[in-house]
């Protein structure tokens, strides 16, 4: 991993990096959730306190060479993201759900879209910022991002205060909804800003390039989704170390493939998630071994080290716009609320509060702007995407757990 650089650098052994990264993140979470908060905040503002960039404590040549750790983690996400897509149970939750969805999702990819063109040349000017080549692709993957929605932080209100009811069980399948368009917002919006990075133009393969890049993703997932099933089938009760070591091994299989075949990565895990979830007969199994024995290893390492990677310069230097971008996705997600709701005549409740519990956001967004901070043709937006999804993460993270109560507690549904 590039680690023994950093050993040279500080005279540090990887080996005790790793434990500080995993025992502070660790720390910090368990501290938030004392205080109201959830652990993803904790594992966050521990990464700033870690960033190189602030404290210098730790090598940032280690924190340059954590690619594989981050995937691995990806992988994992997206994968547990497509388990919360049990095809029985979105057939209950009907129309509101996917018109609620769709509204949402691509009003708020708008509002963000229309707000960084627009006013991206006032807030960040600059002689090599021209609008073809900057502010357009920096508006459509900003848009992109907006779509998401971290549906921990919700669950973790809803668990708390044991909340049911019409507008618990909307919110948490728009969030799993908004995920998966999420993602094939992103692909569709990296050919596009691609694209005007290198300054070619739209041409009719232009547009069938990043739909059959989504069509052979979803199709690697399902492949790699399937063979997975096929093996756990030959998996005795007892050993779920077995059982885990097989996931991780198919995962990082077909996430290695995907990248080789030009396919995008996260679509294909989060289908592989869909087929284990709605064709596997052990998948409560699966998946409940994943959450008992991953989850929380998993979190800590990838949001602790996500928030290491802030360059915390132009993190300060972009205020401005992780408050817009805050604002102006608030507004598309709240607009699209009513607007689905409307459309699919769902009651006045689900109108007025879904929108409070689709505020938090984290895990596949970060994720996402982590991936387009590696891809070299998109070196002049990556860093002030990374850190302003960071930056609102953080708040969003923040203020989406009181909003979530607040939503869920004036419907009604807390018991």
């Amino acid at each position: 991993m590039g680690a023994d650089s950093a050993k040279v650098e500080r005279g540090m052994e990887p080996i005790l990096i790793v434990g500080i990264i995993l025992l502070s993140g660790f720390s910090a979470g368990e501290i938030s959730e004392r205080i109201g908060l959830p652990k993803v905040t904790g594992y966050i503002l521990a990464g700033l306190i870690l960033n190189p960039g602030l404290t210098h404590f730790l090598p940032h040549s280690f924190i340059d060479h954590t690619d594989l750790v981050t995937n691995i983690a990806l992988a994992f996400i997206t994968f547990s993201v497509g388990g919360t897509l049990l095809m029985s149970k979105i057939r209950k939750l009907g129309k509101t759900i996917l018109w609620i969805t769709l509204c949402e999702a691509e009003l708020a990819f708008l509002s963000v879209a229309v707000f960084t063109v627009l006013l991206g040349p006032l807030i960040a000017p600059g002689p090599d910022r021209t609008l073809v080549s900057f502010f357009i692709p920096l508006g459509v993957l900003f848009a992109a991002l907006a779509c998401p929605t971290d549906p921990s932080a919700t669950l973790a209100v809803v668990h708390e205060y044991h909340a049911k009811g019409e507008v618990t069980s909307t919110i948490m399948g728009v969030a799993a909804f908004d995920d998966i368009l999420g993602i094939i917002n992103y692909s569709l919006a990296a050919a596009i800003a691609g694209f005007a990075i290198m300054n070619e133009p739209l041409k009719v393969h232009s547009v069938a390039e990043p739909l059959l890049r989504i069509l052979g993703s979803i199709i690697g997932g399902i492949v790699f989704g399937f063979i997975l099933n096929t093996f756990s089938k030959y998996i005795v009760k007892e050993k779920e170390g077995v059982l885990i070591t097989l996931i991780l091994g198919m995962l990082s299989l077909c996430f290695g493939v995907m990248g080789i075949l030009g396919a995008d990565e996260l679509l294909s895990t989060m289908t592989m998630g869909i087929i284990v979830v709605n064709f596997n007969a052990s998948r409560d199994r699966i998946f409940k071994i994943l959450e008992r024995y991953t989850e929380e290893l998993i979190f800590v390492l990838f949001f602790t080290l996500s928030a290491m990677h802030l360059d915390l310069s132009v993190l300060v230097s972009n205020a401005v716009f992780i408050l817009l971008f805050v604002l102006f996705r608030s507004f598309g997600k709240f607009t699209g609320t009513v607007l689905g709701g409307k459309l699919s005549k769902s009651s006045p409740n689900v109108r007025k509060y879904v929108v409070g519990g689709l505020i938090p956001q984290g895990g596949i967004v970060i994720g996402l702007a982590l991936v387009i901070q590696k891809n070299p043709t998109f070196e002049p937006v990556s860093d002030i995407i990374l850190n302003v999804i960071i930056g609102a993460t953080i708040l969003h993270e923040i203020l989406g757990p009181v909003v979530s109560k607040v939503s869920i507690r004036r419907a009604g549904e807390m018991t």
